[in-house]
């Protein structure tokens, strides 16, 4: 079999893959979206799944950052409120690392088809504009750190660069991990009954996710005077 035709087999299959997770998310969305209303039901759930309870936490999270409409800090808040700050990171960046790794290389692999025609929208223009700059590495750095931006669709838009996978998951993890772990010791601090923590570091976070919605332009700007870098 030809190398092109097998490259177009697999493209296809992934096509398919990607529609049936998307239809089966579609399905079972509701029931999804009903455990993690409640901190105290989904750790009855996970924990109810026996060893396998990580695994299933790290799915949640993976699903989160590659099709899910599920808010990323209900499931990171969540996993403190299971397993504590030490093993809640640990799962909670699995599933993240592995969510992005699955995103990155499927619009790399397809080509960025179906992300290209999304970017294309008016209001999605500004992520085109900075996928040629110089210091997109810089931005994306700064948009990981910033709480309620929109990351995992970053990480799509990065699949069609020269960027280099361990470049994009090294600025990833330095980006979103700080954050990682204050919305997972919210969660383990929740389940201690230690309010005065769980309060001073929700402050924190929605006083950085306000901040990062009024400068959000501000920065794309400042980001987007840079100078277009060279195709690899």
């Amino acid at each position: 079999m030809a190398p092109s035709r097998k490259i177009l087999i697999t493209r296809i299959s992934l096509l398919i893959l990607a529609g049936t997770a998307v239809i089966l998310m579609l399905k079972y969305l509701p029931d999804i979206l009903q455990l993690t209303v409640s901190f105290d039901e989904f750790r009855k759930y996970i924990l109810s799944t026996g060893k396998a309870g990580p695994a299933v936490l790290i799915l949640f999270q993976i699903l989160q950052t590659v099709i899910a409409p599920i808010p990323g800090e209900v499931v990171q808040i969540a996993g403190g409120y299971i397993y504590g700050v030490t093993l809640g990171t640990i799962y909670v960046t699995a599933g993240m690392l592995t969510g992005s790794a699955i995103a990155f290389y499927f619009t790399r692999f397809m080509g960025g088809f179906l992300i290209g025609r999304l970017i294309e929208k008016k209001k999605l223009k500004w992520m085109t504009d900075m996928m040629g700059r110089k210091n997109f590495s810089v931005f994306l750095f700064v948009f990981f750190l910033i709480p309620g931006l929109p990351k995992d669709l970053l990480v799509y838009i990065a699949g069609l660069t020269p960027m280099k996978p361990l470049r994009l998951f090294g600025i990833l993890l330095a980006g979103r991990l700080p954050w990682l772990i204050a919305s997972v010791a919210v969660g383990a601090n929740l389940y201690q009954k230690n309010y005065t923590s769980t309060i001073i570091l929700s402050v924190l976070a929605v006083v950085a996710f306000v901040l990062g919605l009024i400068y959000k332009d501000k920065l794309i700007q400042r980001f987007g005077a840079g100078k277009r870098a060279g195709r690899s």
